[in-house]
């Protein structure tokens, strides 16, 4: 049997754009995604704590060290710069390898976007 458990999470992160015209997907600080473990092009889901949005989208990698999360197309549309989110990545694994899977968990400056050493 397989289920899915968290395997990332950005927790309190700040929406630092929200570019409608785009294509579509959320950009992440190169930095925040290898601390976070999320790569390019990985399904996340985003929740919005300010408003209570919930809803999938993709990821595209950021300018490393730049602090940037920006909701790009429709998903602009579900917040607000300086929004506070969560951005989480599941996992699809055997059940017994998840009860000993150790996901990521990230809790950034919500004010910088930078990873807390």
């Amino acid at each position: 049997m397989f289920i899915e458990v968290v395997k990332s999470k950005l927790h309190k992160v700040r929406v630092t754009e929200a570019n409608l015209q785009y294509v579509g997907s959320i950009t992440i600080d190169e930095d925040l995604m290898d601390a976070a473990n999320i790569i390019e092009n990985e399904k996340v889901q985003v929740v919005n704590i300010n408003n209570g949005e919930r809803f999938e989208t993709y990821v595209i990698k950021g300018e490393r060290g730049s602090g940037t999360l920006c909701l790009n197309g429709p998903a602009a549309r579900k917040v607000q710069v300086d929004d506070i989110v969560i951005v989480i990545s599941y996992a699809s694994m055997d059940f017994e390898e998840a009860k000993t899977f150790k996901p990521s968990f990230v809790f950034p400056d919500v004010e910088t976007n930078t990873v807390v050493k």
